[in-house]
């Protein structure tokens, strides 16, 4: 397994195809130019964690040697972000883990992982500078359904409703200045939306790439249940690191860094075009970097209650900077 240590020196690169940038190996190095020829990255493969490939590309097996040989996943999406393909690194036969998984009936776990969410989520509307009466009480809220989803033995249904009803007041608050009409997912009626969900899949694929590497069977949550083709437990592990993506967004916005003409609009639908999409990656990109150790840590406690059938106030908790409570 990999060191708290060993995953401090790892990176995360992208390459944009569509832009012409190429991937080249010398021995083991990876190295990344545009178009122009002019090295964009360099790296020893060993400092790979994750190789984000957004438009067209044919896989060599060159590649997948050294992926399989270092340790690194492949993304694979289309020039709008769109993934096509995870090619992932990942633990084989850890049957054990697995058998713990399938035999989880509890929902406390679940429960754990929700309040942590609000928490994060709450710790961001206490930032906001001369908060009105009416934000005032959405904090009050949002914390009163932080303890109120760990109620013993609540329902799947009932902890999922507690957090839709928590995030439609925390968005609503969070982008008020930004026209914030409903969280739609893959629907991108607003930038706003279109970005967080470009925010969200490369989050995703981080969080799916670690609990690959402990061998998890992602297609398996405790709180999303299992569908066709859905990684549930990636959906359910993800939840309380939503906020960094969010935060990202909102300072964004603030600074006047996103720009509407960078998008173009489809039946009602906003795409980033595919000119400007590094300029939105970077910043997702640098804000994930920065809890980076964190987010390894949580996962990898997570791993170890889990095997040890720890009781869920044992699980690991991620906390934004601070603690506001």
């Amino acid at each position: 397994m990999m060191s708290t240590r060993d995953f401090e020196c790892k990176q995360i690169a992208f390459v944009f195809t569509s832009k012409g940038e190429k991937i080249s190996f010398k021995n083991d190095n990876i190295v990344i130019s545009d178009q122009d020829g002019n090295t964009k990255h360099q790296s020893t493969c060993y400092r790979i964690f994750l190789l984000f490939i957004c438009g067209d590309y044919s896989i060599t097996s060159g590649l997948l040697d050294r992926a399989s040989k270092f340790g690194f996943n492949i993304v694979l999406m289309s020039p709008s972000l769109r993934i096509t393909k995870i090619i992932p690194s990942k633990a084989e036969g850890n049957t054990l883990l697995r058998r713990k998984q399938y035999a989880l009936e509890k929902t406390d776990i679940a429960a754990h992982v929700i309040a942590n969410k609000i928490h994060n989520q709450n710790y961001l509307l206490k930032q906001r500078r001369s908060k009105s009466d009416e934000e005032k009480e959405v904090i009050k809220k949002l914390k009163s359904y932080e303890k109120e989803v760990l109620k013993p033995d609540l329902t799947v249904q009932e902890i999922m409703g507690i957090e839709g009803i928590s995030a439609k007041l925390y968005f609503k608050t969070l982008f008020k200045e930004h026209n914030w009409e409903a969280r739609r997912p893959r629907v991108k009626n607003d930038i706003t939306n279109c970005l967080l969900d470009v925010g969200y899949t490369i989050l995703f694929n981080v969080i799916n790439a670690l609990l690959e590497m402990y061998g998890f069977d992602v297609y398996v949550g405790i709180l999303h249940r299992e569908f066709f083709h859905r990684k549930s437990l990636v959906c359910d592990i993800e939840e309380p690191f939503r906020p960094i993506i969010d935060a990202a967004l909102l300072k964004a916005l603030n600074l006047g860094q996103v720009n509407e003409k960078d998008f173009w609009k489809n039946q009602n639908q906003y795409v980033l075009t595919w000119k400007y999409s590094a300029k939105y990656v970077e910043i997702f990109i640098k804000a994930i970097m920065e809890y980076k150790n964190e987010i390894f840590i949580y996962i990898q406690s997570y791993y170890r209650a889990f095997m040890r059938e720890k009781a869920s106030e044992e699980f690991p908790i991620f906390e934004l900077e601070g603690d506001e409570s």
